[in-house]
């Protein structure tokens, strides 16, 4: 009876962990499933892919959303884009950041440094809120990780554990590509628009998106590295921004694959420390009676 208590309770318990997940996905249809670089335990970021995703964030996320968490340095880190420290340091100077106060006691802004973190397109909330017609534009930061769909039983059980590792992207990635129009007998309010996977399905954001809009690096064929439509720069753009929510994740695929290994040879080496010991004692069990 006791452990039919306890298992309930582990039930109930996991499914409260899961219920803010399933009510901030509402009534929207769920995200077709894509593939990821990232994807399964051995799954790596594409440095490539992460370079293009980047230029689609700076030329057009970045005009409305922040990257709080973001800074310069980290683009050339390992298991990121990988760009180079000259072209991180090149691209910091391209920008502004508030500094000082200086001798007189006053703010000043100067040329960003690689340490500097991404600057908001805006000075405050309220001003984000004000340009853009009262809809306040979320921080990027950890976004791949904030947003997620409900996928019913059994499978919210697997990304409770998961962390929603591609569960968020698949979200995003429908999302940036999932504006149409309204079906018969939906009103649209002015100013809001209709998408597809998004809860509700009127959004605030007009659609960010337009193939052939942003110009991709060419390849040694001189033609771009990947199409410039729709589909491949929201894929893009959310590969990115899941490299942002969680940067170190190769590494902490690399020191889960180790402590694996450390656990399986620990218990191969109790299991025969274990044989070795209590081999002695069944002999002894054995042996003559008085």
């Amino acid at each position: 009876m006791k452990r039919l208590t306890f298992i309930r309770a582990a039930l109930a318990a996991v499914a409260i962990a899961a219920a803010p997940a399933a009510f901030a996905a509402g009534t929207a249809p769920q995200p077709p499933s894509l593939s990821w670089s990232w994807s399964g335990p051995f799954g790596q970021y594409d440095a490539t892919q992460l370079q293009r995703g980047f230029k689609v964030f700076r030329e057009v996320c970045a005009a409305c959303h922040s990257a709080e968490y973001l800074a310069f340095r980290n683009l050339s880190q390992p298991g990121g884009p990988e760009f180079s420290a000259a072209q991180v340091k090149a691209l910091a100077e391209e920008y502004k950041v508030k500094a000082g106060p200086n001798d007189q006691g006053e703010m000043y802004e100067r040329p960003a440094r690689p340490a500097d973190h991404w600057p908001s397109p805006f000075p405050n909330r309220e001003a984000a809120t004000a340009a853009n017609g009262g809809a306040y534009p979320p921080d990027l930061s950890v976004m791949a990780k904030a947003r997620t769909y409900e996928r019913g039983f059994p499978w919210f059980v697997f990304d409770i554990f998961t962390q929603f590792q591609e569960q968020g992207p698949d979200y995003l990635a429908a999302l940036l590509k999932g504006y149409t129009d309204p079906p018969a007998g939906v009103t649209v309010p002015a100013g809001k628009y209709y998408n597809t996977y998004f809860p509700g399905h009127i959004i605030a954001m007009p659609p960010p998106l337009n193939d052939g809009a942003i110009e991709y690096p060419k390849g040694p064929d001189g033609r771009p590295q990947a199409p410039e439509t729709v589909v491949q720069y929201a894929k893009d753009v959310t590969a990115f921004m899941m490299w942002m929510a969680e940067p170190k994740l190769e590494q902490r695929k690399e020191l889960g694959l180790k402590v694996m290994i450390f656990l399986l040879v620990f218990a191969g080496l109790l299991y025969f420390t274990k044989k070795k010991i209590w081999s002695k004692v069944e002999g002894d069990a054995h042996g003559p009676a008085f």
